[in-house]
């Protein structure tokens, strides 16, 4: 069985601080994109098709962006990206249904199953 994956509905921007609000009013204000309140206290808008979420991160010292990939099978996934030698990531956070990874330009990427998309 081959993986299968497809790009998610979610888009995180890790922020540092001193961007934050700016970042924020930027996206609200200036864009006016319609906010999203379904994971309080976290920030988000509609981006179209995708949810962006904005996040303060406060050891950071530039902007980072992070992807959601949807995979059919995770454990599969899991397999393949091994096969393929893909950095794992898993030290960013423990998930119950899914994985993290980085791509070789070092962006990071959520696995999660199709089922559990957020």
């Amino acid at each position: 069985m081959t993986a299968t994956f497809a790009g998610g509905r979610n888009i995180a921007l890790k922020v540092p601080p001193h961007q934050y609000d700016a970042t924020v009013r930027f996206y609200r204000d200036v864009i006016g994109l319609e906010p999203l309140d379904n994971h309080p206290p976290a920030i988000g808008f509609r981006f179209g098709a995708n949810q962006l979420w904005i996040d303060r991160v406060d050891a950071l010292s530039q902007a980072e962006l992070w992807l959601e990939i949807v995979a059919e099978d995770v454990p599969r996934a899991a397999e393949h990206f091994a096969e393929a030698s893909v950095a794992r990531r898993d030290e960013i956070e423990r998930l119950p249904d899914g994985f993290w990874i980085s791509d070789p330009a070092g962006i990071i990427h959520i696995v999660t199953a199709k089922s559990s998309q957020y």
